[in-house]
């Protein structure tokens, strides 16, 4: 049975959809103005994987991921850079999805934009002042009245009445309540907008959400996903405004996945210690940063450091070695007791709100098995090898070829030219020729390529520095 911790009721709970199923998933996507970070590739890895396991485990799930392409950081970026906010958001969003396709995240079933959904943006918002539960300013702007809902603070737990008395004396003297937050803001000179029932402007970041969630997905869904950042306000306010407008419980399942530390700091511009996905795969393969983000369970905080992401790479080696000679595309996942047993356990740990420490935990113990029996069972090793192959394929990991992956990180080195090398080694051995055998070792080294002699047969891997 699949247990998921609840963020809104703080427990592990067995979950079971609304449909009997079928599931609707809603996670809160990029704010396309930059490239894309280390801490957004925890979210897109640790959704990637939830979805990839829901549907191995026999689910119709729709997976729904939103891009927010315009809010008040795009249009400062614009500005800045003197260009329309629709051509920044338009060049992120390709970077975006480089990135996703270099970590192998699946495409989400839909990807909704901010600004293809102004016209329900607005009938929620209309909705709001018609129920009492919005109210439009002196200012122009729309509010949110958050003294209208009751059950305002259930996901984060904050007490309204202890936020009302810690919050600051709010600069716009527009608002009835400190607390209250934007629907709609007015725009001012030389900003986007569109016509409203209360004039040219934008929605607030909040409601935009609301709006694409339940476009996509109905007024109530199963799950809705984000990193713990978003959870006070934007998922409280969420909340506020979609159960407000509906009377409908919004949403199931509230999930949230951990921070990014960098050497057990927050990331951070201001500290120097804020890396993007590129900058990362400069030094790294892709596939390590999606392992990386893996070895961790998705509820705790990360540690980014050079020792983790190298131990990630070490372990992938590890994969990637056992995979080494054997025909990916071969054998059948055995079904006798031990393998059964495997498979048994790596389904529990994810059954487990997606452990995927222990899962791939139970990963290296067919790796060991794979390693003990390759040599007198070829076919029995075979056939782990397949197993190991569907079991991490449900992780998005081992789905390069042994060789590609132990070649990565050579980019000075030509192929070719090692090939040639190894044959010209080869020779020199034949012919007794120690000597010229150990030159070339020693030229092949200085490449950082790594000579593996196995059975009359010479392959080679790159090693990192």
């Amino acid at each position: 049975m699949l247990k998921i911790y609840n963020t809104l009721t703080h427990k592990k709970e067995e979950f079971q959809p609304l449909e009997p199923g079928k599931i609707r998933m809603y996670v809160c996507g990029l704010t396309t103005y930059d490239y894309s970070h280390i801490g957004h590739a925890r979210m897109l890895v640790a959704f990637d994987v939830i979805v990839r396991y829901l549907r191995n485990s026999g689910y119709e799930v729709t997976y729904v991921r939103n891009i927010t392409d315009v809010d008040d950081k795009i249009i400062q970026r614009a500005n800045e850079n003197k260009e329309p906010f629709s051509d920044l958001t338009e060049r992120f969003i390709t970077l975006m999805h480089e990135d996703e396709k270099a970590l192998n995240i699946t495409k989400p079933d839909q990807e909704p934009r901010a600004t293809g959904h102004i016209d329900e943006i607005i009938k929620i918002i209309e909705t709001l002042i018609a129920k009492d539960f919005a109210y439009v300013a002196d200012n122009g702007d729309v509010y949110y009245a958050v003294k209208q809902f009751k059950g305002y603070g259930k996901l984060s737990r904050k007490n309204p009445e202890e936020l009302l008395a810690g919050a600051r004396i709010d600069i716009e003297k527009s608002k009835r309540d400190p607390r209250d937050f934007t629907l709609w803001k007015k725009a001012k000179e030389n900003e986007p907008g569109w016509d409203s029932p209360w004039g040219f402007g934008r929605p607030g970041w909040h409601v935009e959400c609301s709006a694409m969630s339940s476009c996509c997905l109905g007024e109530a869904f199963d799950i809705h996903g984000g990193g713990s950042d978003l959870m006070f306000p934007h998922h409280e306010n969420e909340i506020a405004q979609s159960e407000a407008a509906s009377g409908k419980t919004f949403v199931q399942t509230w999930m949230h996945n951990g921070p990014v530390r960098v050497d057990d700091e927050k990331m951070s511009k201001s500290l120097d210690n804020f890396f993007t996905i590129r900058d990362v795969m400069l030094k790294y393969p892709a596939e390590v940063i999606r392992y990386f983000l893996l070895s961790s369970q998705y509820r705790s905080a990360i540690n980014y450091s050079e020792e983790n992401l190298q131990t990630a790479y070490s372990a992938l080696e590890r994969f990637y070695n056992a995979l080494k000679g054997f025909d990916l595309g071969q054998g059948v996942a055995p079904e006798n007791s031990d393998s059964l047993d495997y498979e048994k356990r790596f389904h529990e740990a994810m059954d487990d709100d997606f452990n995927t420490p222990e899962a791939i935990g139970v990963l290296f113990e067919l790796v060991r098995e794979i390693n003990r029996v390759r040599d007198n069972d070829v076919e029995q090793a075979q056939n782990l090898v397949a197993l190991l192959k569907k079991l991490a394929g449900i992780l998005g990991i081992l789905e390069m070829s042994a060789e590609d992956f132990l070649r990565e990180g050579g980019d000075d080195v030509d192929a070719t030219h090692v090939e040639s090398l190894i044959t010209q080694r080869k020779q020199a051995r034949e012919d007794k020729n120690w000597a010229l055998a150990d030159q070339i070792r020693d030229e092949l080294a200085a490449l950082n390529v790594v000579l593996e002699d196995k059975d009359g047969v010479t392959s080679w891997r790159i090693e990192r520095a």
